[in-house]
Parts: structure tokens; C-alpha cells; sequence
């Protein structure tokens, strides 16, 4: 290798533009830093006729994958097409060629992260993948590397721009849901189709990534309970208040020996954790360490500029290695005692909101479910809502209950006369 290294782009939409941008712009401070010029050879796009703010030369592109796959001065292909397939198929067929892969594809890594890597393996091929969870926090390389000395007991983490946005404005202006939503998606922090994000769904991909790496593990999404923020309301934020705590979505892998807890969801935090304190867009990483103690990883977690820089220090990490005719690929560490918790076995406290009739007797009904189901109260709120319809809300803090009990209890609540409705619960983390 003594002339260039040819790189490969599938894909160039946010992400893929913002990475050609950087290798088009910066040709001159890349070349320094690896000591061979790093060359974009082509990019597959939709439609090559599209106007695009990317200064890349239309000869550069194509809609045939194989012009990039097979291209024999390509070293070094970026996926940045998302989704399952055909990304899947091409990063095979990358690896199976003899090249090397860097992609931000948090589903295909959640999914079958092992299965590429071990083929990467296989075939001495390098599959880094920095960009797949929070853009550009450096969290995959600091897990494989710098903290491979350190057991990971837990991590607890914001992984969604878009649901800490919408839970922060909640919070601050008092809105509700939907109109916060529709706020988020006017101005391009939310997707037309929110799904993925206001579901949980999107911080559930990146847990896994992150949970396999820190305990040696091979989890999938399907080992994630996932729950979304969309029956959060702003009376939830009031009563968080009053009981000292913030509401956000957290992605949380806590180790119980060989079993660890997995879980997506939202959740109370203590007004003065640090967590409580990651507004708006940005994303936030508590990792609990027994070496290093607790760290914290903070940054914005999406946009073309973030993303970006995380792919092109991959590419950098690879071209490096090519120029010296070197191998850098992370030893898979897979611990076949490692599985997951039941979501049932969880113990914590929780928070109930009730709207109940105004009358004599009530609490008492409710507290019988509750202990009966060995739920002990910390404390309550009971208000007034509607003097003419007689009802109140009634709010309840619990004491540390497991999981299992107090979704029998929700079920039991749901059914007594003496409730209308189970407004909501939510589940509290003291740490």
C-alpha cells in the first residue's frame, strides 16, 4: 500500500453527506494523520440526478452496489443506508471480499452484532461501528478498550435525542405529549413516524450494543423490556417535582452475578443525579465501574456533524492500520454464564397516579391491593380535581416492591370499584 487508500460509501443521505464532506474538506490534515491520502472511489445513492449541498463529483456515483463492493481500489466501505437489508447483505458481502466495514447501523449491530463481527473475524476484516450509539460520544472504543480492565456493574443511560427533548420541554413549559411531539417534529429532533424513538425502541438497540460489550454477552433486542414515553402527562412532572425527582427514558443493564437486568423505560431520577440534569437533545452514559468508579460519557447523540466525526475516526483507525500492515480487531468475549433477568425479578419503587371518587374508604381499598400484594406506601397525595364529579387524583410512592407484584396489584387496582382509573405508574431509581 503506497498510494491511497480508496474508501466506499453506501448511502449518502444527513450522515453520509456529512462524511463525504469531511473526507472532500480535510483531505490534507486526514493524509497527515494516517501518512497515505484516504480517496472517497464511489458512493451509492438512489438517484444520481439529485441536487445535493455535498461537493462530490457525479462521477463518483452510482445506484449499483456491486461498483462499490467489488470496486478494486476500495479498502475501506461505510454503510450508512440503515435498517436491515439490504445493509446486512452488502457489509457480508464487503467482509467476504476482503474489505474492511465501519457502519452507524445501531439495528443490524443490536441484532446480529455478533454474527458480522465473527465473520469479520474470519476473514482478518476490521467492523467497527463507533457511530451506532450515541453519534459522536466516543462509547464503543472507550467499552473495548479503555475500560477492558474494569468490571461493569451498570449502566444507566439516555441513548434518545428526541425523547429527552420532548420529556425536557414537558418538564420546563408544562405541555402535553402530543403537542411537545409535534413541536419536536417541526423543528427535525422527531421523525414524521416517531415510533422507534417515542417507543423506546431506538435506546433498546443501542443498550444491547453497549450491554454486550461491557458483560461479554450476546443479548437482543427481544431481551430489552421496553416501554415509550407516550402516557406520560404533565401532572407526572408536577407530582416529580414535589417528591424531588426529574422524569427521563432511561436505558438501564444492571449485573446480578451472571444475570443482568435489561430494560428501557421511563423513569423518576433524584433531581441531583447527574442524569436528571441531560436536557434537551443531548445524550448521557452513567457507567458504574470497579476500577474507574462511576464515569459519565455526555454529548449530543445525533446530527450529520456528530455522526460523522464517530465514522471518520473509525476510517481513520483502519487506515492507519492498513498503512502499517497491522490488525487491529477486538477479541469477541462471549461469557455463556451471562443471561438475562426477568423483568418480573426486578425490585424497585414506584409511583402511582390514581383518579378515584371523593369519598370516605377509598385509600383504604387501595392500600388493602397494595398490601396484599406486599407493596408497601411510602407516601401520599390525595387532591381534589372536580368538586362536582366528586373524583381526586391519589398519588402514591412506593417502598422498594418486585416488579411481578406490583403489575398483579395494577391489574387488581384496575378492577376495584372504589378506582376509576390507573392514570399512571412509573418506576423510580434511587442511584
Amino acid at each position: 500500500m503506497d498510494k491511497a487508500i480508496g474508501v466506499g460509501l453506501l448511502g449518502l443521505g444527513t450522515v453520509g453527506s456529512g462524511v463525504a464532506e469531511v473526507l472532500a474538506t480535510r483531505t490534507h490534515s486526514l493524509a497527515e494523520q494516517i501518512g497515505l491520502p484516504l480517496t472517497l472511489k464511489k458512493a451509492l445513492v438512489r438517484d444520481p440526478s439529485k441536487r445535493r449541498q455535498t461537493r462530490i463529483s457525479g462521477d463518483l456515483l452510482t445506484t449499483r452496489p456491486d461498483e462499490v463492493l467489488s470496486h478494486p481500489e476500495v479498502n475501506i466501505v461505510i454503510e450508512l443506508i440503515g435498517g436491515e437489508q439490504p445493509a446486512k447483505e452488502y457489509i457480508e458481502q464487503a467482509i467476504a471480499s476482503g474489505k474492511h466495514v465501519v457502519t452507524a447501523n445501531k439495528e443490524l449491530m443490536a441484532k446480529y452484532g455478533h454474527e458480522l463481527l465473527s465473520l469479520a473475524g474470519r476473514h482478518n476484516a476490521c467492523l467497527r461501528y463507533e457511530a451506532s450509539v450515541g453519534s459522536g460520544i466516543p462509547l464503543i472504543s472507550s467499552f473495548q478498550h479503555d475500560l477492558a480492565a474494569n468490571r461493569i456493574a451498570a449502566i444507566q443511560a439516555i441513548l434518545n435525542g428526541t425523547t429527552n427533548y420532548i420529556l425536557t420541554r414537558m418538564a420546563q413549559e408544562g405541555r402535553d405529549f402530543a403537542s411537545t411531539l409535534k413541536q419536536a417534529q417541526e423543528l427535525g429532533y422527531a421523525e414524521a413516524d416517531p415510533a422507534n424513538d417515542i417507543e423506546g425502541i431506538d435506546a433498546s438497540y443501542k443498550l444491547v450494543i453497549l450491554s454486550n460489550l461491557a458483560f461479554g454477552a450476546r443479548f437482543v433486542p427481544q431481551d430489552v423490556h421496553c416501554e415509550g414515553i407516550s402516557n406520560i402527562a404533565a401532572p407526572d412532572f408536577k407530582y416529580a417535582l414535589e417528591f424531588g425527582y426529574a422524569i427521563k427514558l432511561l436505558a438501564i443493564a444492571r449485573r446480578h452475578d451472571n444475570k443482568v437486568e435489561m430494560r428501557v423505560h421511563p423513569v423518576f431520577v433524584p433531581q441531583n443525579s447527574q442524569l436528571a440534569k441531560i436536557d434537551g437533545v443531548y445524550n448521557a452514559v452513567e457507567v458504574e465501574t470497579d476500577l474507574a468508579g462511576t464515569l459519565l460519557f455526555c454529548g449530543e447523540g445525533a446530527g450529520a456533524l456528530r455522526a460523522s466525526s464517530a465514522v471518520v475516526a473509525d476510517v481513520l483507525a483502519i487506515a492507519r492500520n492498513i498503512r502499517c500492515n497491522a490488525t487491529d480487531i477486538p477479541a469477541l468475549r462471549l461469557d455463556p454464564r451471562v443471561t438475562v433477568k426477568p423483568m418480573s425479578d426486578l425490585r424497585t419503587r414506584y409511583y402511582l397516579r390514581l383518579n378515584a371518587p371523593d369519598r370516605p374508604g377509598v385509600l383504604s381499598h387501595i392500600s388493602g391491593v397494595l398490601g396484599d400484594n406486599s407493596i408497601s406506601i411510602s407516601s401520599v397525595i390525595q387532591r381534589e380535581i372536580n368538586p362536582e364529579a366528586r373524583t381526586a387524583v391519589i398519588v402514591i410512592m412506593t417502598y422498594p416492591a418486585i416488579e411481578k407484584a406490583m403489575q398483579k396489584a395494577l391489574q387488581e387496582l384496575r378492577q376495584l370499584p372504589a378506582v376509576n382509573e390507573v392514570s399512571n405508574f412509573i418506576r423510580v431509581e434511587e442511584s
